[in-house]
């Protein structure tokens, strides 16, 4: 029978509750009576008082309980569920905790031998120096010396005789030798590894990321704890398309079974090239699969080659031959439930085959643990969160199908952007200018999908998928702060025009082919409705909505709203050798699960930061250099020369349409526009936002050409001066120039130049001026000086024009002009004057409005 106190547990509420009851009053419930009890706990954990009467006549066997008992019975029963909930939490930590101690101290065991090693290996050199003859013509001295280097060379590849591929014994022995030189990596010192940064143990952690150093090829390492059994993640792991965006395709050609329980897999993996600038890779592998004495699977993988034996692979045009060192996983259970996974990956990418420029892209461990190792981990943490019910997403979609729209947009714009032959793509003629690549397809159902109906997407008329894209190099750009200005600030590179010719293809209806317009005269806005995001928010998917405001009752698809189903991934600005992705494909409202996508976007890869580059030869731009928000001035100069100045990627991007056959050559050639206007203003952001010594704001980089961000404040000053005699700024004796950029910066009037043409052009204003000007740094350079001034101010700047350029400055006297967004600005008087350069020859003019505010 049991027995609960009244009162037991339930807090303040219950002890006033008890107050009115008899002291040490116990109330003994039946079997049939905590029944009940407990099925509408089951329903109702929290009833009412009106729900509890109702329960006390709805069951005769609870009468003769009061209801107040009745009510402390629930709250200890709440309490006791969330005493409950947080004992098994406690317990689940406890586990993830031993479990990385464990790990850990491995990993000490791990870096202690390392150390013994390299002691050992630096008292032998010392030994071999000290000992060697200080001059001598014996090569011998240089043998001693590198002994030690070619000792801790990393996996050495032995020559091995070639095995039949019939023969699986011979195949067991290539095997045998992966899962041991795959172990020695896991778990030994086979590699030096190295801690990457931003990566710190603990039990809500990701895991320990080490990548290689000093290696043949590029290595990288992973260890990290997963709720799920150790065959399910080995399940996971094996099925790498589902989880390495890069992989095209994965095709098992073999199984051998062996004799202790696993299977050998000859395997042909296609991976996707990152930008259009290189070929894609593939590899022959050989996979081991199979488990250890202490309960630990294994799944090993080595490439076959020559030198390694086995059987050649079967070649493939367009496509370069890769190498994969032994990787693979090892996956250990924990006493609790739950795995302990290492993950290593080791791989040649043949980084001499392509251009120099890209070579980093090649030859970056970093890289390699972004894309492969980390992903496989991040993957396995998230389906054990959704197993476990810990991540629930909105709109009535499943998980699994909101992760496979994410591997269909990235699939598809890998797809564009690399363009395979087979899938049927073929390239277009130019038009003389090799910027942009216009790729065809006439029969995209490959691409598309067999369930996918392709009449509603193209007309009887026949038509296909025209890609347009381009690859760039930039500099001092942070990958994360481009894509995410890129997401915030659609209106910025996109056109309206060309959104809407994308969405009409999805409703069947024909639309005339746009012009590149003007973003003008399409009112609407970006609204972004989440969807679904991973664990660590390094990648998010999200409905955008744009709003449709029609220029007339004929051109009904714009009068709608418009969406875009988008992933996001990369925006982390710590996260060290992380690709940044903004991948979109426009959807109509019915957004159903196997709606047609058709990807475009933009793909930004960090290159390794040269640190060879000489920091006097920099050219430093106003605004990047001005030092705004707090913690600001405690960056030094070496840190930025290394971390931004240095700092360069690749940017590569490319857009889908659909055309009709008897349109092929005008999208051709709208695509081939676009593409250039979004190169032009993606290269206009970029200069904005790069370097980044604002933090999150935006600073603004000079075209090619300007003077330096010092030489500029220095002749803004200077010429002021000169032509009116007084000072425009007062900088401290002592400050330099320095100073003198920040009053510049702060200055309490606008102060802005423009460039000297027959329609002047901004190209520099203070905050204050930008502030009058309701723009920023970025769209500074759209606005010209006619645009904000009105009938008056023209009419006076005409007048005084020639007085200008002949004494140098003019007054102007007070009057209204507009910012961009079309608000009257009234100012009490305005100077302009000549800015000179060293050589005393005009550079620009510049303008100050002075105590100028809103009308």
């Amino acid at each position: 029978m049991a027995m609960v106190v009244a009162g037991q547990g339930g807090g303040k509420e219950v002890g006033k509750l008890q107050q009115g009851m008899d002291a040490g009053k116990y109330v003994r419930y039946t079997p049939e009576q905590v029944e009940a009890l407990e099925r509408v706990y089951s329903e109702c954990p929290k009833p009412s008082s009106m729900r509890r009467q109702q329960l006390i006549r709805e069951c005769p066997i609870l009468a003769n309980i009061e209801p107040k008992q009745i009510k402390v019975w629930f709250q200890n029963r709440r309490c006791r569920e969330k005493q409950r909930k947080e004992a098994s939490r406690l317990q689940t930590v406890n586990r993830k905790l031993t479990a990385m101690n464990k790990l850990l101290m491995e990993e000490n065991d791990r870096l202690q031998k390392q150390v013994s090693q390299l002691v050992y290996e630096n008292g032998y050199m010392r030994q071999q120096l000290h000992t060697a003859p200080v001059a001598t013509t014996d090569t011998s001295c240089e043998s001693v010396v590198t002994s030690g280097q070619h000792h801790h060379q990393q996996n050495p590849t032995p020559q091995h005789p070639q095995r039949d591929a019939n023969n699986p014994a011979g195949l067991l022995a290539i095997a045998e030798e992966t899962l041991a030189e795959f172990l020695s990596k896991a778990t030994g010192t086979a590699v030096d590894w190295v801690q990457m940064v931003g990566m710190k143990p603990g039990p809500d952690s990701i895991g320990i990321i080490a990548v290689s150093h000093n290696c043949s090829g590029v290595a990288a390492r992973a260890c990290g704890l997963v709720s799920l059994e150790p065959t399910k993640v080995a399940e996971i792991l094996k099925d790498r398309p589902s989880w390495y965006r890069d992989c095209r395709c994965l095709d098992v050609l073999t199984v051998i079974p062996t004799g202790n329980g696993g299977n050998i897999e000859l395997i042909y993996m296609q991976t996707y090239a990152p930008t259009t600038l290189a070929s894609a890779r593939d590899f022959w592998t050989l996979r081991y699969t199979t488990g250890l004495e202490d309960g630990s699977l294994v799944i090993c993988e080595r490439s076959l080659t020559p030198s390694t034996g086995g059987p050649a692979g079967p070649p493939a045009p367009n496509f370069v031959r890769a190498e994969m060192h032994p990787s693979g996983y090892l996956i250990r259970p924990c006493e609790g439930g739950g795995s302990m996974i290492h993950i290593v990956d080791h791989i040649d990418l043949d980084a001499w085959s392509v251009p120099e420029v890209l070579r980093p892209l090649y030859e970056s461990p970093k890289i390699l643990a972004q894309k492969m190792t980390i992903a496989a981990l991040r993957h396995i943490r998230q389906i054990a969160l959704e197993t476990s019910g810990e991540i629930s997403y909105g709109g009535g979609r499943q998980p699994a199908v909101l992760r496979t729209f994410s591997q269909r947009l990235s699939r598809g714009f890998n797809d564009a952007v690399n363009g395979f032959t087979d899938d049927g793509w073929s390239l277009m003629g130019s038009d003389g200018v090799e910027d942009v690549t216009i790729a065809i397809n006439s029969s995209p159902n490959k691409l598309l999908g067999s369930h996918v109906n392709s009449s509603t997407l193209f007309s009887a008329m026949g038509g296909g998928i025209l890609c347009a894209k381009a690859s760039m190099l930039l500099q001092n750009v942070p990958p994360a702060l481009l894509v995410r200005f890129l997401r915030e600030h659609r209106s910025e590179w996109a056109d309206c025009g060309v959104d809407a010719y994308s969405a009409a293809s999805l409703r069947a209806c024909p639309y005339a082919v746009p012009g590149v317009r003007a973003s003008s005269g399409f009112l609407g806005g970006q609204v972004i409705l989440p969807l679904a995001h991973t664990i660590e928010h390094e990648e998010f998917l999200e409905v955008i909505r744009l709003e449709g405001h029609g220029f007339n009752q004929d051109e009904v698809v714009l009068s709608r709203d418009m969406y875009l189903l988008q992933l996001c991934s990369g925006v982390d600005e710590n996260a060290v050798g992380a690709c940044a992705q903004l991948v979109f494909a426009p959807i109509d409202e019915s957004f159903a699960d196997d709606a047609p996508l058709l990807p475009s976007g933009f793909r930004v890869i960090p290159l390794d930061p040269k640190t060879d580059a000489p920091t006097a030869n920099r050219t430093l731009d106003l605004a990047s250099t001005l030092e705004v928000g707090s913690g600001a001035a405690a960056r030094t100069s070496s840190e930025n020369a290394s971390n931004t100045y240095n700092l360069r990627s690749v940017l590569t991007i490319a857009f889908q349409f659909t055309y009709e056959n008897h349109l092929r050559e005008s999208v051709a050639a709208m695509a081939r526009q676009y593409v250039r206007s979004v190169v032009a203003s993606v290269q206009r952001v970029a200069m904005a936002i790069a370097p980044s010594r604002l933090g999150s704001q935006i600073g603004m980089k000079h075209p090619p050409g300007s003077p330096e961000a010092h030489t500029l404040a220095r002749w803004i000053s200077r010429s002021y001066r000169f032509h009116t005699g007084v000072d425009l700024l007062r900088p401290d004796s002592q400050a330099g120039s320095d100073s003198l950029l920040k009053l510049l910066w702060h200055h309490s009037d606008a102060i802005m130049c423009c460039s000297l043409k027959s329609s002047p052009v901004f190209t520099f204003a203070n905050q204050a001026g930008l502030d009058m000007l309701e723009t920023t740094l970025i769209a500074l350079q759209d606005i010209t000086l006619e645009k904000i001034l009105d009938d008056g101010g023209r009419k006076v700047l005409c007048s005084e024009f020639t007085k200008m350029m002949q004494q140098g400055f003019a007054y102007l006297p007070a009057g209204i002009c507009l910012s961009s967004m079309g608000r009257p600005v009234s100012y009490e008087q305005a100077v302009a004057w000549k800015v000179l350069n060293e050589e005393d020859s005009h550079h620009c003019l510049a303008f100050m409005f002075m105590n100028w505010s809103f009308v």
